[in-house]
């Protein structure tokens, strides 16, 4: 279904893929932070914007070579997100724009992707995170709840910013690091909304998603809530969409470590001009 999804909003994806876009010029700006080359890079995701962000940086692009571009569907390498089919140490460099917030084993996901990176290659992966369409849940659930009596499942579950930093760390990523950014987006019609979604393929494709179709009943309770619980002054309905961004290498010897415990040469004390005191010792000598 993620599959069919995404074939089938290739025409319209230009004209509503914002996000990914946002997503793939932030991915860049890191990446140019780093004064290293990059051999070989995966794009997973994002129809193609990676590599158009890149070629729009000559001094990054100069530090790039080839770029792999692969995804669900559209793209020039179509693959399964669960399965990737790509060799150990096949890359220096893997990126993934909005992609991975699909996958229902993404702890197996970020394993596989750093098998596929070679030592001391780099991960960089942005994913809707636990907050994402928080206002269209809620009215969701409100809406179908008044008029059935109860609510299935309709909107995907994302991981939170805790659960990516610690799943980052059990992959065996080295120097794991995940930030988010919190983007609202006002429609004076939430309807569009939807229609967003749609043009970018991230509706629901929940393999146990509620037997009942949405009626056209609870669409429109649900877009009354809506209105009256989330828009602004200006009466433009709020959309929320939290990207988690995962920063991690593959393990290599040149990497920096942490200090063993009790080999740092210079006291805290002494760097804060105070006098020291033991980890029993009250602040008044008692």
């Amino acid at each position: 279904m993620h599959r069919l999804r995404k074939r089938r909003a290739r025409a319209g994806f230009a004209g509503a893929a914002f996000l990914h876009a946002r997503v793939a010029a932030d991915l860049a700006d890191r990446l140019e932070a780093i004064p290293r080359p990059f051999a070989r890079a995966l794009a997973l995701g994002g129809g193609g914007l990676f590599s158009a962000e890149v070629e729009a940086r000559p001094d990054l692009m100069a530090r790039i070579g080839q770029i792999v571009e692969a995804d669900v569907a559209g793209s020039a390498v179509e693959i399964d997100l669960e399965r990737l089919p790509f060799a150990d140490s096949a890359f220096d460099l893997i990126v993934s724009p909005l992609a991975l917030h699909w996958v229902n084993d993404l702890p197996g996901v970020l394993i596989q992707l750093r098998r596929m990176l070679k030592p001391d290659g780099l991960l960089l992966a942005s994913l809707f995170g636990g907050d994402t369409l928080s206002e269209l849940r809620l009215s969701l659930i409100e809406a179908e709840s008044e008029i059935t009596g109860g609510a299935g499942p309709r909107v995907a579950p994302f991981a939170t910013l805790q659960d990516l930093a610690g799943l980052l760390q059990r992959a065996g990523y080295a120097l794991p690091a995940a930030d988010r950014d919190l983007v609202t987006v006002r429609y004076g019609d939430p309807l569009r909304l939807l229609g967003d979604l749609r043009g970018m393929g991230e509706t629901s494709a929940l393999a146990q998603r509620s037997a009942r179709g949405l009626s056209r009943r609870v669409l429109a309770r649900t877009f009354e809530i809506y209105r009256q619980r989330f828009s602004d002054d200006e009466g433009r309905a709020k959309a929320t969409f939290e990207i988690l961004t995962a920063t991690g290498w593959a393990p290599h010897e040149s990497q920096q470590k942490p200090l063993r415990p009790g080999s740092a040469k210079t006291r805290l004390a002494d760097a804060l001009g105070v006098p020291e005191q033991s980890a029993g010792e009250k602040p008044d000598g008692s």
